[in-house]
This record gives C-alpha cells, structure tokens and sequence, in this order.
C-alpha cells in the first residue's frame, strides 16, 4: 500500500488525522476541471481522467460525502465526468456554476434557480468587445449557460491576449451585473453572490460534516481554501490539496499537500480508499 503523503502545515496534519479518524463524517470536495480532469485546449473535449471514477467510487462509500464544484453547468460536468449510474457514486453531488446548480446521483436530476439575464446580454456584446480589443487570433467564446468565458489557450500568444482582455472584460461584466472570474488562460463572466467557497461551507453544513478534504487547481479554487481555512479556524479540521501546474502557483503556496495534477489526485484519492480498508 502506497504511503499517503506527509501534509506541509500543522492544520493539514490535523485535517488528514480526523479525517482518517472518521472517515463517516468527512467530506470530500473536488474541482473538475484541472483537478478530476486534465487541461485540454478545447474544453468541450474534457473529460475524467480514465482512473477518477473507480478512484471516487472506491473513496465514495467510506466517507459522509463527496461533491464536485465546478464552474461548468453541473449536467455537462456529469457528462464529462461519467459519473451518472456508477456504484459506489450513488450519492455524489456536482454543484455546478459555482453552486447556483445541483445534480444529486440519487435522483439524477439538476436544480437551478433562473438565470442571471446580464450573461444573455453581455453575451450579445462580446464579439464586438473582441474586436475592439483586438483579440488575438484563436481566443474564442464558451456559452456556459449562466456564464459566458473567453479562452486566450489557442491564441497566437495566449498570455498576452489573457492580459489584454482582462480589462474590456470586467468593463463590460460591471455594464450588467456581473464579475470576472480568471482562470488558467480564461476570463469567465459570471453572477456575483456564489463561489466555490460558498458552496463548499454549505454542502459541509448540510451534511454535518466533522472534517473537509478540498482539492483544486486554479485561481477559482481559492475562495473554497479560504472557506476551508475558515472552517478550521471553527474549530473543523480541514485538509487543502492543490492539483499542481506551472500555470497557477497561488494554490500551491497555500496547499498543505501539492500532487502532481489529475493524475496526482487519483492516486491520493485511491490510496486513501485504501487506508480506510
């Protein structure tokens, strides 16, 4: 059995031995993209790493809870990940858009308040906010639903064309009611009021967990590290995980345990289903 991996932070060591502890009343949250699933320069070509399932099934049973936070709408993160109809998943939870929608394995379905109606209208403007910046060749508009995203990843220089749209972007999410959410390569618009921190405290409050298990990769993860280090100063250990890459350092400087990217995070996954043996 492989060794699970020593945590850098005292918070971290106690947050993986209540975890161990008790396993029943632990929570699992994970990222999807970057996290579950590997980078690819077209999102809609996404998908599980080809272990993540059997890792998550393996882990599901022993544990309170296991949900996946993502800002993909929560149906194309199901999709994607192959997580419908799985044994062992039975009771796995997606909170999809930061939250603002809800797959439950149990009854297959998605809840969602309606939509924000600035995404529609922003929408509309973007392409001409594009050419106005003058947006490199390549960047390119994914419809979310209740979001809208711009990827710079296949541009002819994808940072600096991340760096001049970053400004044009969050001008015209404030025009309708909306923020920017950065990422790796990606400048997302979305509705306020939700991350995924909010919905990460709110899925342990609901499931009355006694610890939290957090994994992700990007700058949109670290609102849920901050609800995770909230919760600890609560008094409920928690354990911070940072699917690392050389895109996004931020996490990793506040990560307890840094593993190797998707494939990383299966192994860790799968070696703690088999601690809890």
């Amino acid at each position: 059995m492989d060794p699970l991996p020593t945590p850098q932070t005292q918070p971290g060591r106690d947050g993986l031995a209540a975890f161990l502890a008790k396993p029943s009343a632990a929570t699992v949250g994970l990222d999807f993209d970057g996290t579950l699933a590997p980078i690819v320069a077209d999102p809609e070509q996404a998908r599980a790493h080809p272990e993540a399932v059997p890792a998550l099934a393996a882990l599901a049973p022993k544990v309170a809870s296991v949900a996946v936070i993502t800002g993909r709408p929560a149906g194309v993160a199901v999709r994607y990940g192959g997580f419908a109809g799985v044994p062992g998943l039975e009771h796995l939870t997606v909170l999809g858009h930061y939250g603002a929608e809800r797959w439950d394995a149990v009854t297959g379905t998605v809840t969602a308040p309606p939509p924000h109606p600035g995404v529609a209208a922003a929408r509309a403007e973007l392409p001409g906010v594009l050419d106005r910046a003058g947006a490199w060749h390549g960047t390119w508009i994914e419809e979310k639903g209740r979001a809208v995203a711009v990827h710079t990843r296949r541009a002819d220089d994808p940072q600096a064309a991340f760096e001049a749209l970053r400004g044009p972007l969050s001008d015209l999410a404030a025009r309708h009611g909306l923020m920017v959410e950065p990422g790796r390569l990606v400048l997302e618009l979305r509705p306020p009021g939700m991350d995924k921190g909010v919905a990460l405290a709110d899925h342990v409050r609901r499931t009355g967990a006694e610890s939290v298990l957090y994994a992700g990769d990007d700058l949109g993860d670290l609102p849920a590290f901050a609800a995770v280090q909230e919760l600890r100063a609560e008094g409920l250990p928690g354990l911070l995980v940072c699917s690392g890459s050389s895109e996004v350092t931020e996490l990793a400087e506040r990560a307890d345990v840094v593993v190797d990217g998707p494939p990383g995070v299966v192994h860790l996954l799968r070696t703690l289903a088999a601690q809890l043996d």
